[in-house]
């Protein structure tokens, strides 16, 4: 059977986003858009201490407020009920105690979000303050306090604990002697580097609307990018069995790791149970940046042994990140394989990473775009430049000495197939100009480059999705997908539209909720194109097989000799034709084609990046300019150029401000930089040029050959920033962000 395309640029071209027109008219419909007959506002009282015990809390006065409909604290759902993306530790309201700064202790529903607030100031809470543990170096001290005492209770840990710790997890990753490979060294360079927290700048904050439904029914319409693990979360927190919760589609703005937890869902549940009427919450961005969900801060201490022409003997890595107060808001409770970043793509025989999560009284910590792998990448590549210099090497030199080929183990003992480590170097390099560099005339501005390298390989996981060609000649292709804002709506309409041979325009995207399908893994690991790609090949093919059986049904025609594409099946030996749109008329209903993958398997394939930092530095008040950025990319095909190039900017501009400017900065347990006025984002005019190289496309996954980008931009900006800032005037920062003053004082230190 012939399955000829007369279409092919849709795959491969860059096609107008779906979505584009309803977003900038303002016809995307947000979670906040949503308005049931009679919704009612609620807001949180949440805690001013980072730990402690509640004494006592009084709702009277609250409750008397006119306006105020309903008043939950802990005491109105079933003890211990919790919630948590694998670690079921986050509290649907606090009970008998507190743990950060920003922990919720009450809900107040009342007809509008100006009365739900003033009845919170209204609630009395009487506390006791307990000793705290705000940074990891507390949390790790003999005498700290324990943050969890019940801990072993808790469902979900990483790994099993003989007793309860603010060390919640360890992992190590090991290959080879670590004590041989150390005293081959001739060289060992040994430094501690720091992270801070970074918010992950949406634009729209939590918000979430529910309905607690007569027939005893949770339905939810929030920006969560993972609606089948957060049904299952939302069951536990609540104890309503799975199939009686249902998470429905809305527009979500912008997540970048985010927003997929259950945040204040159940708070509203309560509240709509017990008025009987829909509830709202709204995140004001001051709760976000506050109790939200940043990337972790973190510190690094890494130990290298080198040969004195550069060989890597052994290498030892500890890497510790500081959770806040609980671990819920990680889907595998920790962050995993991202890691592997401390050892770099590099070949290490003897190599030891470990992992440590530290539970701190502090905001807790989620995911955002590369979880884990910025703050380790941080610190190898940064560590590398430092080592260079030490071994009188020029860092791309010692790279390259160490650099992965095919064929070989990194230091956590992975092998991919297809390396393309060197040639992704290579490119941003040549792109770059570093090897003609010059750092200036010798003023008092100074020009540096740095390099940096890492890989990342997409995660798998299971998706579904469903053609259906109607009898009016409408496509519509069905997703399990809760799309964040990256364009994967639009990738999936132009897979079915190159698959049936039509315009991208033909097809419309449409979205199950999660009483329509069995389960969909959710946006994170760069997994979704990975997936949906082959879902949605898998969907539109068996579309078009189908109606070619329908066409040897229906006109008695000979299946061997028939093609589909663009809207007809067609005989090859007479060139009699038939609408697949007749043929549905036809039968009654439209023509179907299911794709249902579940691809959870390792990936052989990584995608390597490599960047290049161009700075300019002013020796007299440390002030750091970034020039230029190139980034090379090793990739797979590229389904949608326009798209795939947004990722890569996106990630960029976060980069840059991990590198630069950000830090949500806590202090005693309270975050400090609680507005958009304090937490500094990057904007336009902090751009500097920024220049993209993509190698020819390699072998991937799927029916199309694709590799990941969504999370391959951000993590190498800031140590490339990094390193250009020792390149240009001989001073390595060790704690991000590179502020004028760090370097600064870097520079009247060391001189």
């Amino acid at each position: 059977m012939s399955t000829e395309r007369t279409n092919p640029g849709a795959v491969g071209a860059s096609a107008r986003r779906v979505d584009g027109v309803a977003k900038v008219t303002g016809a995307a419909r947000y979670t906040a858009d949503t308005n049931p007959a009679g919704a009612l506002f609620a807001k949180t009282l949440r805690s001013p201490y980072p730990h402690a015990r509640i004494v006592s809390i009084d709702t009277s006065r609250a409750e008397a407020l006119p306006g105020v409909k309903a008043v939950v604290t802990g005491t109105d759902i079933f003890a211990g009920a919790r919630h948590g993306r694998m670690v079921v530790d986050v509290p649907v309201l606090a009970q008998g105690k507190v743990c950060f700064v920003g922990e919720q202790v009450a809900g107040v529903a009342a007809v509008d979000e100006e009365t739900a607030l003033a009845a919170c100031e209204l609630i009395e809470v009487v506390y006791e303050e307990l000793p705290a543990a705000t940074t990891i170096d507390e949390a790790m001290a003999p005498e700290a306090p324990l943050i969890h005492p019940y801990m072993l209770e808790f469902k979900g840990l990483p790994k099993p604990l003989e007793a309860a710790s603010n060390v919640y997890t360890r992992f190590d990753w090991e290959q080879g002697d670590l004590a041989a490979g150390f005293a081959q060294a001739d060289v060992i360079v040994e430094h501690t580097y720091s992270t801070p927290r970074q918010h992950q700048g949406y634009m729209e904050p939590h918000t979430c609307l529910v309905e607690a439904t007569a027939d005893g029914r949770l339905a939810v319409w929030a920006g969560n990018k993972s609606p089948y693990p957060a049904k299952r979360m939302l069951s536990v927190a609540t104890g309503l069995a799975p199939e009686q919760v249902v998470l429905n589609p809305v527009t979500i703005g912008g997540d970048f790791g985010g927003k997929g937890s259950a945040m204040d869902i159940p708070i509203a549940w309560l509240l709509s149970k017990k008025t009987g009427t829909p509830v709202r919450i709204n995140f004001d961005y001051s709760e976000d940046l506050t109790a939200g969900n940043p990337r972790h801060g973190s510190r690094i201490t890494l130990k290298t042994g080198f040969t004195r022409d550069g060989a890597i003997t052994a290498h030892e890595a500890l890497v510790i990140y500081d959770s806040g107060a609980y671990a819920g808001f990680k889907p595998g409770g920790h962050l995993g394989g991202a890691v592997a970043a401390g050892g770099g793509p590099y070949r290490i025989a003897n190599c030891t990473v470990t992992e440590l999560q530290v539970y701190t009284n502090a905001v807790p910590c989620g995911f955002m775009r590369g979880p884990g792998e910025p703050q380790a990448m941080f610190a190898m590549e940064a560590h590398l430049d430092r080592a260079a210099r030490q071994l009188g090497m020029d860092p791309v030199t010692l790279r390259e000495r160490n650099l992965v080929s095919e064929g070989d183990a990194n230091g956590v003992g992975a092998v991919f197939t297809n390396v393309r480590a060197r040639q992704t170097m290579d490119a941003a390099l040549e792109a770059s100009g570093y090897r003609n560099r010059s750092t200036g005339d010798g003023g008092t501005v100074r020009r540096g480059f740095g390099v940096a390298l890492g890989e990342r390989a997409q995660a798998g996981g299971e998706t579904h999705a469903e053609v259906q060609i109607h009898p009016d000649g409408r496509v519509d292709a069905y997703t399990t997908v809760f799309e964040q804002g990256t364009g994967s709506y639009t990738m999936m309409a132009q897979i079915v539209a190159h698959e049936l041979a039509i315009p991208v325009e033909q097809v419309t995207m449409k979205v199950w909720t999660t009483d329509e399908a069995s389960f969909d893994s959710g946006i994170g690991g760069a997994r979704v194109t990975r997936m949906a790609s082959a879902a949605l090949y898998e969907a539109a093919t068996a579309a078009r097989d189908a109606a070619v059986r329908l066409a040897a049904e229906l006109e008695g025609w000979p299946q061997e000799q028939l093609s589909a594409s663009g809207g007809a099946v067609r005989r090859a030996d007479t060139g009699a034709a038939v609408d697949w749109a007749d043929l549905a008329r036809r039968t009654g209903g439209p023509v179907v084609g299911r794709g249902d993958v579940n691809d959870a398997g390792r990936n052989p394939h990584t995608a390597y990046t490599a960047q290049v930092a161009e700075v300019e530095v002013d020796t007299e008040t440390g002030q750091v300019r970034l020039v230029r950025v190139t980034t090379a990319h090793d990739t797979g095909t590229v389904l949608n150029p326009m798209g795939h190039q947004g990722q890569i900017n996106g990630g960029l501009v976060q980069g840059i401000g991990y590198g630069l400017m950000e830090d949500l900065a806590v202090e005693d347990g309270r975050v400090v930089t609680p507005s958009l006025a304090d937490y500094k984002l990057p904007t336009a005019a902090d751009l500097p040029e920024l220049r993209t190289v993509l190698l020819e496309p390699g072998p991937g996954v799927g029916p199309y050959n694709v590799k990941g980008i969504g999370e391959h931009s951000n993590a190498q900006t800031a140590p490339a920033i990094v390193n250009a800032v020792a390149d240009a005037v001989g001073v390595f920062i060790t704690d991000l962000p590179v502020t004028a003053e760090r370097v600064h004082r870097a520079l009247r230190a060391d001189g």
